[in-house]
């Protein structure tokens, strides 16, 4: 099992951040919106944590869904109720401390819904963002980190993951970059990662040009 030991000893040459529960808490709102679609709908509430919605919705063809059209409204439903969205703790700081040439936003949402989720979070727009439709295959498939590292010009073996679900941390091992869990809202299942509850006592740092994490 790593641990935070370890991560204090690794440069990296740049930052991968999942969006939703990693950088920004939106789980009232995606509670709302898919609890109240799958009520109206009659089916029990897919699991939606670090897919696509798309991806996501394919899973219930089986109950006569019409994956496109559902997906379609968990989209529009998303980008209205914002209510809720709020920044992961110490969040803020630990972006705004980062040259913006050396990290990344890779996330399962639609770039609009990101960015108004990053807004309303009050975080620091990405100059570098990877979402839903950039990528052929979403996570737990390894294309959305692979795109994230190439759209920064770095090897994926040289990125830090900060993920918080299971589909994400698969993602970014199968990319072959190290993943750091962020555990504020409790997605992930998997263990044996190095994993902080937020970012409140991490400081980045670079160093000869190469990023590193001083655990405060």
């Amino acid at each position: 099992m790593l641990s935070l030991n370890w991560l204090a000893t690794q440069s990296f040459d740049a930052f991968l951040f999942d969006m939703d529960g990693t950088i920004l808490d939106s789980s009232a709102a995606s509670e709302r919106v898919w609890g109240g679609w799958a009520k109206e709908n009659g089916v029990p509430k897919p699991p939606y944590h670090g897919r696509r919605v798309e991806d996501t919705m394919a899973d219930l063809v089986g109950s006569g869904i019409d994956p496109i059209k559902a997906a379609a409204e968990i989209c529009e439903r998303e980008l209205v109720d914002l209510d809720g969205v709020i920044a992961i703790a110490g969040v803020v700081e630990f972006l705004q401390a980062l040259p913006s040439s050396k990290w990344a936003v890779v996330t399962s949402a639609p770039k609009e819904l990101a960015l108004r989720r990053i807004k309303a979070a009050g975080l620091p727009l990405p100059a570098a963002i990877i979402a839903a439709e950039d990528v052929s295959q979403g996570k737990p498939q390894p294309d959305p980190f692979l795109a994230g590292a190439k759209l920064l010009s770095v090897e994926p073996s040289r990125c830090l993951v900060f993920e918080d679900a299971d589909a994400g941390i698969i993602a970014a091992e199968a990319a072959g970059s190290s993943v750091l869990v962020i555990n504020q809202t409790r997605s992930a299942t998997l263990t044996g990662r190095p994993t902080v509850v937020n970012y409140l006592g991490l400081r980045p740092e670079v160093v000869e040009a190469a990023l590193v994490i001083k655990i405060c």
